[in-house]
């Protein structure tokens, strides 16, 4: 059953994105926060400083009860008053009346304890911090903050004002200002700033996924207009001598012959042209997708490091790895959780050899950062290592890919060279490295 569970959850944390999961933390980490003050400031100071009158008891056993019901409407609160601050979803009517009453409650019986002598100084005001606390953190995320200060001011002077009346201590009194005075700054730290750097996060989340649609449109853009500048005028001139043609058979002429063998080779040429094109898209350049990767990954803040030691690459060969580096770094981002990805070409012994690895392994399915575990169908032909294997199957390459240590993958493509290409790369060899 433990077993299930700790699966369970580790597919669940590994299907968020990286901005919904540090929103999870966040979320998480505002629960125990006030859980916490209530067990440390609250129910903790009570049981040695409360008297050991019946009253007394009575009292602090209602504080604990108020205090642990504080606590649940908080959490509870929690969710809506982030959606509210990050602009997701407005706060329900009334969603402060709980924990407001809540409030007013735990100070009615933290008074009632000072006035009866029932418990210690101290006992006294830590039970006020712990009872503003709850309150505090969701309040300061719904309002603004000029508004929550002042208010949290107002509150603050009535507190001093009855704690006054009820034990005439001027320490005391200084000592309940203080608190209240933690316990504003201290929410406005811990869950408006908190809930700031959130919506920051967010807004790079969707910054970086306008960024990448931004990308699609030019480069549908791109495609279009290629189309058009080849097609265009082929067509326009195949219209035209079509209709020349059309003209001069009616007319019996023996020009319309040529006309339309005219229009034959137009229409092979622009074949020829629409291939081209096409063929341009669906190859890959391996510089440009080292670059790329490089790019990509440092840009969803995986640290990369490249590698090329490696010069001129016959055409096939550089399309061929191009999409090896493509796949990789596609199913980096996709399945795997990695921090570091490293990514070397080199040449050896007349065979070119491209490796990437990164610390993406995860779980204890063996899911890792390539998608070993999800590429691997043999459908598709473009996608996986199915995929990749035919690609370099075509220049005579392999591939091989698996779990090479603790939480590191590694994926080796490697084809060889002819004699002319394996001279190139001696001659005219490059090292470049890049890290981020």
């Amino acid at each position: 059953m433990l077993g299930r569970i700790r699966r369970w959850q580790q597919r669940h944390w590994r299907d968020r994105s990286k901005a919904e999961r540090v929103e999870l933390y966040t979320v998480v980490t505002w629960y125990a926060t006030t859980w916490f003050f209530a067990l440390g400031w609250l129910l903790l100071p009570l049981v040695g400083g409360l008297d050991h009158r019946p009253v007394a008891v009575v009292l602090g056993a209602l504080l604990a009860v108020v205090a642990a019901f504080q606590c649940t409407a908080s959490n509870r609160l929690t969710r809506p008053a982030l959606d509210h601050y990050l602009g997701r979803a407005e706060l329900p009517a009334g969603g402060h009346r709980t924990p407001a009453v809540l409030l007013g409650l735990a100070l009615t019986l933290i008074v009632t304890l000072s006035a009866l002598d029932a418990a210690d100084p101290m006992t006294i005001r830590l039970a006020i911090g712990a009872s503003l606390l709850p309150f505090g953190l969701l309040y300061g995320l719904t309002v603004p903050v000029r508004v929550f200060l002042r208010r949290s001011a107002v509150l603050s002077l009535l507190l001093m004002g009855v704690i006054w009346l009820t034990d005439r201590d001027g320490v005391g009194l200084l000592a309940t200002g203080l608190m209240t005075a933690f316990h504003t700054l201290f929410s406005l730290l811990a869950c408006r700033c908190g809930a700031w750097t959130l919506s920051v996060l967010w807004e790079a989340e969707r910054a970086r996924e306008v960024e990448a649609r931004l990308a699609v449109a030019e480069e549908r853009l791109r495609f279009g207009r290629d189309l058009h500048d080849v097609l265009g005028r082929n067509l326009s001139v195949i219209a035209l001598k079509s209709e020349l043609a059309v003209q001069l058979a009616r007319r019996g002429r023996p020009e319309a012959v040529e006309q339309m063998i005219e229009v034959q080779r137009i229409a092979q040429e622009s074949q020829r042209e629409v291939r081209d094109v096409v063929r341009g898209y669906r190859e890959a350049d391996l510089g440009v997708e080292l670059a790329g990767a490089q790019g990509v990954l440092t840009a969803a803040g995986i640290d990369c490091e490249v590698r090329a030691e490696a010069g001129e690459l016959p055409a096939e060969v550089q399309s061929a790895l191009g999409w090896v580096v493509r796949e990789a770094t596609t199913n980096v981002l996709r399945h795997g959780d990695a921090n570091r990805c490293a990514v070397g070409l080199r040449m050896r012994q007349g065979h070119v050899v491209l490796t990437v690895e990164n610390d993406g392994v995860t779980g204890a399915s063996g899911s890792t950062g390539t998608g070993a575990d999800r590429a691997g169908s043999p459908s598709g032909g473009g996608s996986g290592l199915a995929g990749l294997r035919e690609r370099l199957a075509a220049v005579d390459g392999s591939l091989v890919a698996g779990v090479v240590g603790a939480g590191r993958f590694r994926l080796v493509a490697e084809v060889p060279l002819g004699d002319s290409a394996a001279s190139a790369g001696t001659t005219r060899e490059r090292v470049s490295e890049v890290t981020s």
